[in-house]
């Protein structure tokens, strides 16, 4: 069995491409974060915002949260005032600040050769007089 890649497939006659920023879930949990301290679940249903709809695991989501409490990226308390269970409440520490910071440049320099490539492309011939797609 031939394995096709993750991001494009041929489905008839028509190419279906999705276009996905690897690991785009960190910045936009930091993003969150750095708004304001929250919750596990509080970011799983407000990632969505971030990421097109794409809803993270809830697994994923607090293996990364641990990951990046373990990096001093992040910092969590346990939270018992609240009505039910204790839960973790997290908060972005200074050097996850930074990190974020530095995330928005690489973020802005992706997206600066995105446009340029799309620039390129609509300003491009016809190639085999395929017709373009929006």
């Amino acid at each position: 069995m031939r394995h096709r890649p993750r991001s494009r497939w041929k489905t008839a006659n028509r190419w279906n491409v999705h276009a996905r920023v690897e690991r785009f879930t960190e910045p936009a949990l930091l993003l969150l974060l750095s708004e304001r301290p929250a919750h596990g679940y509080e970011l799983l249903e407000r990632l969505p915002e971030l990421t097109g709809g794409h809803r993270v695991e809830m697994g994923n989501l607090y293996r990364l949260l641990r990951s990046l409490e373990e990096e001093g990226v992040v910092t969590s308390e346990w939270e018992a005032s609240a009505p039910g269970p204790a839960k973790r409440r997290y908060s972005l520490t200074n050097d996850g600040v930074r990190l974020l910071g530095h995330w928005s440049e690489a973020l802005r320099e992706a997206g600066k050769r995105i446009e340029a490539f799309i620039e390129r492309y609509e300003r491009g011939e016809e190639v085999n007089d395929a017709p373009r797609t929006s």
